[in-house]
């Protein structure tokens, strides 16, 4: 018998290592993921005698986009969040991390302070915050400035008001990026900063040129974890919409899943785009 060489035992020995995780994968990712792509294709009835289904081709995405104007409407709410969210809370949790990288006073307790959101808040918490109105600063639409900066009726305007009523739910999102970006920020060694200085260089170029080349991978890392966070997060009303399809009579499991593929489909797509653009910028910017 021909004696096995030390790659293919090493072979054998990391996949032994990974194979409960490929099973898992395979029993409780890869095949509902490809079940739901299955079921939105089909009319799904559940009865006495178990699961039914009956092909219906693309009849499930038509109805999404040409009679559920719910499905549409959310869709878009979602896209514009996404879209003025996702900027925000990359820019806020890079500032933070700036500023609680500095030699301060209490620097680890203003840190876990900051991080304690992240760790208290979920879905139901972040609910009744909503609910109570604490989620947004209050009587700050009482203030004269600011009833004149929304009367522009200004994009300026709307990402200012978007800010105001979700204040906590950024903070929420921006904890796991602000720690990644101060590893990131730590990792720099302080010569090249001194190296700068004495060539001249203040601390705002010192930002552009030295502290954001450094962490531009981070950029992309926490771009593309905000977008994932912010797409799955529990009270996403897309979720909540697709959820309500799935147990009615006239829609069910397959009508659903249409919905979810599509949602998916979205997400890729901002994904997609997002780190092309920033891979392009940085190659533009920083190669």
């Amino acid at each position: 018998m021909k004696q096995l060489s030390m790659r293919s035992k090493n072979t054998l020995t990391g996949l032994l290592f990974i194979s409960p995780w490929i099973l898992g994968f395979i029993l409780f990712t890869a095949y509902p993921l490809f079940y739901s792509l299955y079921l939105s294709f089909q009319k799904v009835r559940i009865t006495t005698e178990g699961i039914q289904t009956t092909f219906v081709n693309f009849d499930n995405f038509k109805h999404a986009f040409t009679v559920d104007a719910l499905f549409t409407q959310k869709l878009l709410t979602f896209v514009q969040e996404l879209v003025l969210s996702v900027p925000i809370i990359i820019v806020f949790s890079l500032i933070i991390a700036i500023l609680l990288n500095q030699p301060i006073r209490f620097r680890n307790f203003f840190r876990m302070i900051f991080f304690l959101p992240v760790i208290i808040a979920s879905g139901p918490v972040i609910n009744e915050l909503i609910s109570q109105g604490v989620t947004s600063i209050p009587s700050i639409k009482d203030y004269a400035i600011f009833e004149t900066m929304l009367s522009a009726d200004s994009l300026f305007s709307s990402v200012l008001l978007y800010l105001m009523d979700n204040l906590i739910i950024i903070l929420w999102f921006s904890g796991v990026q602000f720690l990644i970006f101060l590893a990131a920020l730590q990792k720099i060694d302080t010569q090249v900063y001194e190296a700068a200085k004495i060539d001249g260089a203040s601390n705002w170029e010192c930002f552009w040129k030295v502290t954001l080349p450094s962490i531009f991978p981070m950029i992309v890392v926490n771009t593309v974890y905000t977008i994932v966070t912010f797409s799955i997060f529990s009270l996403n009303p897309v979720i909540e919409h697709i959820q309500t399809n799935m147990f009615q009579i006239n829609t069910g499991f397959g009508y659903a899943s249409a919905l979810s593929w599509i949602y998916f489909l979205l997400i890729a797509v901002a994904l997609g785009i997002s780190v092309a653009l920033l891979t392009v910028r940085g190659r533009k910017n920083y190669a």
